[in-house]
């Protein structure tokens, strides 16, 4: 096996276990003892690989993000012709199976978005770049199917919804045995989205 074949599967299974006991234990809770423990991995070679706890941790997380965009772009390329609601339910159904077939990412995901360690969040904030990006495109492709107020321009609408989903997060915390209901947290971002494009009034076909 080559030297860098080699290398690549060692930091890997650093990262299989780092972004279990994380996931597990959330970022305060979680001990590289433990990491060391369930791969049979000295702590000196996650040094050699990872610059230190945080940076590791930092990976988890640009691992999750990566693959939640990666299926996200993959499933939703088939439904470029439905319409904005019906795509809207699309991406939360995705993002849902996902979040099911990958219950560790579901934590990280929930722990970034929602409390993310404080010295930590600006670096969290650039991982999650591409992720919100892509979130971007997809409610511009809805903004455009419709007409906007003249006194609103697509950017402004994109950054209060930004700011709205923000304040949403800020509400939603774990339950007292410290896990995330991520089946609410999903269900309340899609009431959420479809309440700041649709509002709260029932409509009728005409």
């Amino acid at each position: 096996m080559k030297r860098e074949e080699k290398n690549q599967q060692t930091r890997q299974k650093i990262l299989t276990h780092a972004l279990c006991e994380f996931a597990q234990n959330g970022y305060q809770g979680a001990s590289l003892n433990a990491v060391c423990q369930s791969g049979g991995i000295s702590k000196g070679i996650i040094y050699h690989y990872f610059d230190s706890r945080d940076d590791l941790y930092l990976r988890c997380l640009e691992t999750c993000f990566q693959a939640l965009t990666a299926t996200l772009t993959e499933h939703l390329a088939d439904c470029g012709d439905s319409g904005a609601e019906s795509r809207i339910l699309r991406y939360f159904d995705i993002r849902m199976d996902f979040f099911r077939q990958n219950p560790d990412f579901a934590r990280l995901f929930c722990e970034a978005v929602v409390m993310p360690p404080i010295h930590l969040k600006a670096e969290i904030d650039t991982l999650r770049r591409p992720f919100d990006r892509f979130n971007n495109e997809i409610l511009r492709g809805i903004l455009r199917e419709h007409p906007l107020r003249p006194d609103l321009t697509e950017e402004e609408i994109i950054d209060i919804f930004r700011r709205y989903q923000d304040f949403l997060n800020a509400g939603f915390r774990p339950d007292s045995g410290g896990a995330f209901d991520m089946e609410r947290h999903e269900r309340e971002c899609k009431n959420a989205l479809t309440i700041f494009l649709y509002g709260i009034f029932e409509r009728k076909d005409d």
